[in-house]
């Protein structure tokens, strides 16, 4: 989780978007790549950055035994109407997700982790990086 929020620090922080890092590991936890918010044009996400650069990697293990660490959930709904992260990560067929802190409801209301639970994601709460996390968004008071 730590790289994650290493990688939220990248993001050029703008009034309309959050600021999120994200990581994908292997089973043995082995980063297979990383992402952040805008770090591709068109208004990405860090969980779709890191899975179109998981897609990059040369020593890319199957995503179906690999993890996600996010400094935010995955996003449900996008107003941009780009696919949002929840679909992607459910579609990679990754089966645990870590996440930082819930999506606040400055822009949408997100029901990332409910829908990953409800298809049979696990997805655990990182409480301790809680704050941590909740920085990479001070520029929104979040």
């Amino acid at each position: 989780m730590r790289k994650a929020i290493e990688c939220g620090m990248k993001c050029t922080s703008v009034e309309s978007a959050y600021n999120v890092g994200a990581v994908i590991a292997d089973k043995s936890g082995n980063i297979i790549s990383t992402g952040y918010s805008r770090q591709y044009p068109g208004n990405t996400h860090a969980e779709q950055c890191a899975l179109m650069s998981s897609k990059e990697s040369p020593n890319k293990t199957l995503l179906s035994e690999a993890s996600m660490y996010t400094t935010m959930e995955p996003c449900s709904k996008r107003l941009s109407g780009n696919v949002p992260c929840l679909t992607r990560v459910l579609e990679s067929g990754i089966k645990k997700v870590y996440f930082g802190v819930k999506e606040p409801p400055n822009f949408v209301n997100c029901s990332g982790i409910e829908q990953l639970v409800k298809h049979g994601v696990q997805a655990v709460h990182i409480k301790e990086l809680e704050n941590e996390c909740r920085q990479l968004n001070k520029h929104l008071s979040v």
